[in-house]
């Protein structure tokens, strides 16, 4: 049988160590079901980190239009990265799928993209597609400004410690879902908030202590968390999340409204929509954007709208 060009074949970028070890351990049983529902596909396997960066580079400049990433947020974060460093096409004319082996898996959860590996791939075959903003960071890392893009979320703050936490538990060998839970909670009493001014199109919104920022294009966070939950993720704006400095006892009795959408009903947090926002802290705060620890404060943010182009699943285009 002659094989399709490449253009018709879908590039796979399989992140093994993905979901604790899923990315590898699972691969096999993806693999048989992207053959039996006839996707056409060629799998690379990413070695270090920002690899699926220049393997995404790579495939495009090779004629891919059609990426799978097998994976998490992490590695979705790469690819949409590595979609806006190639010079060949614009990026939403490469289609971006996901089938997530990842721990937090939130960017799934926007779209209505299942857990379950037959039903991701259903949706794949299906072919339902959606143009989503794409957030763009610039940041200060070792003294230079760097630039990145975000498809999920970014958080600086404490998020972004809470990652650094979580990444030294995984470097030191430790493994399970308990691990996340258990770097917020230890963060938690141990994060000091800091001063921090945020400017949202030119005016300040925001000049003083400070304990979490979220800005980005989706809604969730953190494995679940609806840490901005009125976002839309093609209406051109930003959405953040600020959180004053709290108390145990104001997360304790109000964790529920964390998971249901109801966040911005707790006292201490603000809600900002923006096409341009600016953050500078003192001393300088951390920033994490899906998941991966970048640099620190200060922080621009801005929107490019409706820049890459998403498999989506039918549910979510009905809503």
């Amino acid at each position: 049988m002659e094989q399709l060009p490449v253009n018709e074949r879908w590039f796979v970028i399989v992140n093994p160590v993905a979901g604790m070890g899923r990315g590898l351990e699972d691969f096999p049983q993806i693999s048989k079901l992207l053959r039996d529902n006839e996707i056409p596909c060629d799998p690379v396997f990413t070695e270090h980190r920002n690899h699926a960066v220049e393997l995404t580079v790579t495939a495009v400049n090779k004629g891919y239009r059609k990426i799978i990433v097998i994976g998490g947020d992490g590695t979705l974060h790469e690819v949409v990265n590595g979609l806006f460093i190639q010079q060949q096409v614009r990026p939403d004319e490469v289609l971006l799928s996901v089938i997530s082996v990842g721990t937090g898996n939130d960017w799934i959860r926007m779209f209505g993209i299942p857990t379950r590996y037959a039903d991701a791939i259903r949706a794949i075959k299906e072919g339902k597609s959606f143009l989503q903003d794409v957030g763009e960071i610039t940041y200060e890392e070792s003294q230079f400004r760097q630039k990145r893009y975000i498809a999920n979320v970014a958080g600086s703050g404490f998020d972004a410690f809470v990652i650094r936490h979580f990444n030294h538990l995984k470097a030191k060998g430790r493994k399970g879902g308990w691990l996340y839970p258990l770097s917020i909670v230890r963060s938690f009493f141990t994060y000091k908030s800091t001063g921090v001014k945020v400017c949202v199109d030119g005016q300040v919104v925001f000049n003083d202590l400070l304990f979490s920022i979220a800005v980005g294009i989706c809604k969730y966070n953190g494995g679940g968390i609806q840490q901005l939950p009125a976002a839309v993720a093609d209406d051109g704006l930003l959405d953040m999340t600020l959180i004053r400095p709290v108390h145990w006892w104001h997360i304790i009795f109000r964790l529920k409204k964390l998971f249901n959408g109801e966040i911005y009903q707790i006292g201490h947090v603000m809600h900002v929509q923006g096409s341009k926002i600016t953050v500078t802290s003192s001393p300088d705060i951390m920033l994490e954007a899906d998941g991966e620890l970048l640099g620190t404060t200060p922080l621009e943010f801005g929107i490019l709208h409706r820049a890459i182009k998403v498999v989506v699943s039918k549910d979510f285009l009905r809503e």
